[in-house]
């Protein structure tokens, strides 16, 4: 059973995000025999779920999701709550968690995040969708056991490594891996490298790729700290953290948890965002507990009763967002935050670059070069754009070159109509 403080830690303020006085989730206990809770949003977050019809437009869902995810206006809360509330974030590439705080939090100092992760509150593991997450320590011990079978999955679906690794008993190989990393974290080549010695009659490399998938590994400092650069080393989570993994994780508690970051929300979109299989199920064993509504399309949405649905005429403000932010690839129906007839755009003009939001949907990408002294933000908008829009969007650049190219004499804002 996951602890009454699984939500948020240590439900000691409220604030706009979510470390709220804590509600009884009935049907289950945690460990310390009182039941698990779920977080009761505050009054100012709350106004028009009071409101709320039972068919959401999508720009309701859309006001609600930029609520949940911090990106209606900035808040002031720890990072580390911040990590918990999101749910993690995409870290595939070591810098994006950087980006996405700053864009939710104010007055935002990378030196802080990295300062978590040379701490252990915070790691770098592969979890959701089978990719890099950030994670707040109790949610990789809790959340990565959850994303087995999605590893499971994963590995016997590799293209290059399924035919070595078919049929093969891997404990030994798991066995030996754990002492290995025990003895000091290692990066994939060290592994695959001892893994050969020990099993040479097996394929070393599909070896050492399958222990990322079998077992809980982190990637540890100084990789994903602000400023600083290094190969990957792995640790085991269970070694770096000191205390064990869960081994009665609850897709239930996970379900509030994705509600109360990214609802209202389907089975399909809770799928979508971690994978998992059996989500209906799951949805329905907390069908109680929740609210439904439909969307646009006629689909039937749950929700938490209390979390904030603001009207669909919320002012939102221009948000830049790393390139595999979570806001945009949590949803089976993204319609909530990117139209279909823009993501064959984004699809194509996006790989490797971060995303924009405009009045909270998205418009296009962004990119920093550096020429010498100079830093340049090129913004990729896939429609026109107004001289106000404009404006708005650039003075948002700029505070972000600020970030990213703080030792630069002259930061550049230009904006370039992306090809049709």
């Amino acid at each position: 059973m996951l602890p009454a403080n699984f939500f948020s830690g240590k439900a000691r303020r409220s604030y706009a995000i979510g470390c709220f006085a804590p509600v009884p989730v009935r049907g289950r206990m945690g460990q310390d025999g009182r039941p698990p809770t779920r977080r009761k949003w505050p009054p100012q977050l709350a106004y028009a779920s009071r409101m709320a019809s039972d068919r959401l437009s999508a720009r309701r869902l859309n006001r609600a999701l930029l609520a949940r995810q911090l990106l209606l206006e900035r808040n002031d809360s720890p990072i580390l709550d911040t990590v918990r509330h999101l749910v993690g974030l995409q870290a595939q590439e070591p810098l994006d968690p950087y980006t996405a705080l700053w864009s939710r939090l104010d007055s935002f100092d990378p030196d802080d995040l990295g300062k978590l992760l040379i701490d252990r509150k915070v790691v770098r593991i592969v979890a959701m969708r089978a990719t890099v997450h950030l994670l707040a320590a109790d949610d990789c011990l809790e959340l990565r056991p959850m994303m087995q079978e999605v590893l499971d999955k994963e590995l016997r679906l590799h293209q290059q490594h399924r035919s070595h690794l078919a049929g093969l008993d891997l404990a030994p190989v798991i066995s030996h891996a754990r002492e290995l990393l025990a003895e000091q974290p290692r990066t994939m080549s060290s592994l695959r490298e001892e893994l050969g010695t020990a099993f040479p009659d097996l394929n070393a490399a599909a070896l050492a790729y399958a222990m990322r998938n079998h077992l809980p590994l982190v990637q540890i400092p100084p990789r994903g700290v602000w400023g600083q650069s290094s190969q990957v080393r792995y640790a085991n989570a269970e070694d770096w953290l000191g205390r064990p993994a869960s081994d009665t994780p609850s897709p239930e508690q996970m379900v509030l948890r994705y509600l109360a970051a990214f609802g209202p929300a389907a089975a399909a979109d809770v799928a979508a965002w971690s994978r998992l299989t059996g989500m209906r199920d799951v949805i329905e064993q907390v069908q109680p507990q929740l609210q439904t509504f439909t969307d646009d399309r006629g689909r039937t949405l749950v929700d938490l009763p209390d979390a904030p649905r603001p009207d669909a005429d919320t002012p939102a403000p221009p948000r830049f967002l790393p390139q595999f932010d979570n806001v945009l690839l949590s949803h089976k129906d993204r319609t909530r935050i990117i139209s279909d007839d823009d993501r064959p755009i984004a699809n194509e003009i996006a790989p490797f670059k971060g995303h924009v939001l405009y009045d909270g949907f998205w418009t296009g990408v962004w990119s920093i070069d550096r020429d010498g002294a100079a830093a340049i933000l090129t913004i990729e908008h896939a429609r026109p754009l107004t001289a106000p829009a404009e404006q708005e969007i650039g003075e948002e650049g700029t505070a972000l070159l600020h970030l990213h190219a703080r030792d630069a004499e002259n930061r550049e804002v230009r904006f370039v109509r992306a090809a049709p």
